[in-house]
Formats: structure tokens, C-alpha cells, sequence
């Protein structure tokens, strides 16, 4: 039997990739990526209040597909027109709180700090994504030569600015500071790993402040982004991103989030730690070095799970 075709549309973000991805793999989807653009002043329009037509959006969505996973704002309404026009002969998913009826949707997969409620909706600990077990033990090497065997590792993942962290300089001392004296003055050897968000001039800061026994990647690099994850026993990971902390969660390591001030309320954020810390997935990186263990976090492997053995049973025609 022939794959079903997916559809991914996104608005290109590391971490809507990653979600559309892994349930897309997961789903075991022969499937294309779309970059969603919409046109003039739409971008700045919610979806609630956004006309379903297509002249909303850039693309030009006539592959033959059987499933579309969506993520983020600007896929929407591309994902509700599509669903309109082939009705029955797609399946729609969306991940996310869509900020409209739930009715436009088959499925909704959101976090459980979203408290979206609904027949269709599936609750996730955390953000689903595209990591699996089998990828970071055959990323290990990537690395590996340049790691100190008589050193502990410690992966230290940055994120970027966004409209709740604006990433002070002066903050970010502090959280290098923090690496310095808990991890590399204690026999660390620390991989530095930026992600799409990460500026350039925080990239070089780093390459300036830790001395050259560190590792520090200076572009984006999924390999050693895996291989740091595979390698690590600590894990520290900028507050800004809950994506690289779930997708972190799947190694059953400790992680430490590094937070910073906020510029406007962030209580999804508040949310979302509040509820890793409850599973002894997370701590905030302080002063000291633990050691703990918690049940490796794999929502994707679940989520796919479900939504398969509900595909499994519908008829395309």
C-alpha cells in the first residue's frame, strides 16, 4: 500500500517545522512543506475575522495530497480553504490553537496549557516535534571527535528574541556567567548550539566569552544540534523556546532552562514550566548542578499513534 501525501503548512519557524514534521513522520506521510505567505495587509488580520478565499494567501496549493498538518497563525486560513474545497477527501490537522471554531478542523493537537477543550482536540504534554530516540543515537558521532573524554558535556541550546524575551545583553552575561561556574569550572566540557532565532552578534558573543576548549556552533546545524542532545548529561536551554525543551525532554536528561525577564505577560510560558517542573522534566539554572531523572517525554510517538488508527479507518473517497 502506497503512503497517504501530506501537506505541511507553516510559517517557516524552526519550531512549527518541527511539530508538522514529527507528527508528519510519525504519521508515516510522504510529504512536502509549504511556506505560507499571505498577501498585503492580511498578515496583520487574526484568522477569526479573515475571509476564507484564497486570494488571503500567496501559495498556489494544487498538489494532490490526502492529509494537511498546519502550525501557527498564517496557515489557517490556507488549511479551512483547503478543507472546503476537497471536504471529505482530506483530512485536516492543525497544530496549535487556531483562534477559530474547531469545527474547521479533523483534529487539533495543542498543549495542555492551551486548556483548548473539544471532541477533535488532542492535549499534549509540552509541543510535539520531529526528534526521535533513533535519530539522536545515530547523530552521536557528529561530535564526538571533538569532545574531551574526560570531560562531562553540558549542551547549552540559545533561542533568540521574540515578542516575550527581548535578549539583554547584559542577561545573557549573566547566563554565560552561570555555564562558566556551574558546568565548565567543574570538569564541563560545554557545546554551544544556536538555533534559527539566534542573532549573529549573540552567536560571536559566545565565541568570545567561552575560551577555545568549548564548542561553539556558529551555524545552524540540525546534526550537531542532535549529536549535542545525544552527548550531553546536563542540558541548559533558553527560556524563550518551549519547542527545544520539549524536543529535550525526549532524552530523559536533565535540563535546565535559563529565564530571562519578560516584555509582556508570558503566563502560556508560566504554564508550560510550571507543568515540567511538576514531571521533574526542567529546573531553572541557578547556582548549583543536580543530578534527576524523569520518564522520557515522547508526545509525538502517542499523538501520531491515535491520529493513525483514526486515519486507518477513513474513507479518502
Amino acid at each position: 500500500m502506497s503512503k497517504l501525501k501530506g501537506l505541511l503548512l507553516t510559517e517557516g519557524m524552526h519550531g512549527m517545522i518541527s511539530q508538522t514534521e514529527g507528527l508528519a513522520k510519525g504519521l508515516d506521510l510522504d510529504f512536502i512543506h509549504e511556506k505560507i505567505e499571505l498577501n498585503n495587509l492580511w498578515n496583520f488580520f487574526p484568522p477569526k475575522i479573515t475571509p476564507v478565499k484564497s486570494f488571503i494567501f500567496k501559495n498556489k496549493l494544487d498538489q494532490h495530497f490526502n492529509i494537511i498538518i498546519s502550525c501557527g497563525r498564517k496557515s489557517v486560513i490556507p488549511s479551512i480553504y483547503l478543507k472546503n474545497k476537497y471536504k471529505n477527501k482530506i483530512i485536516n490537522i492543525h497544530i496549535q490553537d487556531p483562534k477559530v471554531s474547531i469545527e474547521n478542523f479533523d483534529f487539533i493537537v495543542v498543549p495542555e496549557h492551551d486548556n483548548l477543550k473539544g471532541e477533535n482536540v488532542i492535549s499534549t504534554k509540552g509541543a510535539i516535534h520531529y526528534l526521535t530516540k533513533d535519530e539522536l543515537v545515530l547523530s552521536q558521532n557528529y561530535l564526538k571527535s571533538k569532545i574531551d573524554a574526560k570531560k562531562k558535556i553540558v549542551a547549552f541550546i540559545i533561542g533568540g528574541p521574540n515578542k516575550y524575551y527581548s535578549y539583554d545583553e547584559s542577561l545573557l552575561d549573566n547566563i554565560f556567567l552561570k555555564i562558566k561556574k556551574n558546568f565548565i569550572q567543574n570538569n564541563y566540557q560545554a557545546i554551544i548550539i544556536p538555533s534559527m532565532r539566534t542573532p549573529k552578534k549573540i552567536i560571536e558573543k559566545a565565541r568570545n566569552y567561552f575560551d577555545k576548549n568549548q564548542i561553539v556552533i556558529s551555524n545552524i546545524d540540525k546534526n550537531a544540534y542532535l549529536s549535542s542532545l545525544q552527548l550531553a548529561d546536563h542540558i541548559v536551554i533558553t527560556c524563550d523556546s518551549t519547542s527545544m525543551i520539549s524536543e529535550a525532554a525526549l532524552t530523559g536528561k536533565p535540563i535546565y532552562v535559563a529565564q530571562m525577564p519578560t516584555k509582556k505577560n508570558n503566563q502560556r510560558f508560566r504554564d508550560f514550566f510550571k507543568l515540567f517542573e511538576s514531571l521533574n522534566i526542567i529546573k531553572n539554572l541557578e547556582a548549583s548542578v543536580e543530578e534527576w531523572n524523569y520518564q522520557k517525554l515522547d508526545e509525538t510517538k502517542r499523538v501520531s499513534s491515535y491520529i493513525k488508527e483514526k486515519i486507518n479507518k477513513y474513507d479518502f473517497s
